[in-house]
C-alpha cells in the first residue's frame, strides 16, 4: 500500500516514514505543499498524511485544492497537541481523520488501514473472497484456512488487488502500490508476482486483462 507523507519537519518525517515502511506501507515523503499537491497529481496514492503546517502552500490548502479538484483520496491530519482549531478546520475542508503530534506510530499505522478500508466500502479487518483470507494488521493470508507464505510484495500486490474486487487495475496502478522512490521496477517484475501468486492461490483468482491489466476475481 502506497501512501504519501507530507511533513516538513526533517526528523520527523524520517521517523514517520521508516516506522511506516516498518508497518508494510510504501512511502514517499515530500516537505512542502506545492510538492505534495503535484506528487497527488502525477502518482496513485491510497492515503495522504498530511501536516497542517507545509510551507510553501500548507496543509489546508492543499485539502482545499484536492477537494475542489474531485479528488477523493483518504486524508489524515496531522496537528500539534494544541491544534483545536486546526483539527476542526482541517476536516471541514475535507479530511477524513487525524492525529495529535507526537503521535505512536502503531496508531498512526493503524488509523491509515481504517481510511483505507473505509474508502474501499469495507469496516473490517480483514479482506476475504470465498475461502482466501487477508489480514492486513497481521500480514497473513489464508487459504481454506492453511496459512499461505507470501512476499511482501507478493503481499502488497494481492491486497490492492482484493480491495479492487472485480475491477481492472492497469500495470501502473499496481506498480504505483507497490514501489516508492528509489526503486527501480524490472520491466517484467508484476509479471512475476502474478505468476508466482496464482502458484499459492490458484490461478482463477487473477484474470489477465489483456492490454489493460489484472483484475480479482471475488466478492472481497
Amino acid at each position: 500500500m502506497r501512501i504519501l507523507l507530507a511533513e516538513d519537519d526533517k526528523n520527523l518525517g524520517e521517523a514517520l516514514k521508516l516506522g511506516l515502511i516498518h508497518h508494510g506501507f510504501q512511502v514517499d515523503w515530500v516537505r512542502d505543499g506545492q510538492a505534495a499537491v503535484y506528487e497527488i497529481q502525477n502518482t496513485s496514492y491510497a492515503a495522504l498524511v498530511l501536516d497542517i503546517g507545509l510551507p510553501l502552500k500548507d496543509g489546508f490548502a492543499v485539502l482545499k485544492d484536492l477537494r475542489s479538484k474531485g479528488n477523493h483520496l483518504p486524508v489524515l491530519v496531522l496537528t500539534a497537541q494544541d491544534g483545536v482549531d486546526s483539527i476542526t478546520q482541517g476536516l471541514d475542508l475535507g479530511g477524513d481523520d487525524y492525529v495529535v503530534k507526537p503521535v505512536a506510530l502503531e496508531v498512526l499505522a493503524a488509523r491509515l488501514r481504517a481510511l483505507v478500508r473505509r474508502s474501499e466500502g469495507s469496516s473490517k479487518n480483514e479482506v476475504c473472497a470465498g475461502n482466501l483470507t487477508l489480514s492486513p494488521l497481521t500480514y497473513e493470508v489464508h487459504l481454506n484456512h492453511e496459512e499461505v507464505a507470501l512476499s511482501k510484495k507478493e503481499f502488497a500486490l494481492l491486497h490492492a488487488l482484493m480491495l479492487s474486487s472485480n475491477r481492472v487495475l492497469t500495470k501502473s496502478q499496481l506498480e504505483d502500490q507497490l514501489y516508492s522512490w528509489g526503486h527501480e521496477v524490472e520491466s517484467n517484475a508484476l509479471e512475476v508476482h502474478i505468476h508466482n501468486l496464482r502458484k499459492k492461490i490458484g490461478a482463477n483468482l487473477i484474470q489477465t486483462i489483456r492490454g489493460v491489466g489484472y483484475q480479482f476475481k471475488g466478492s472481497a
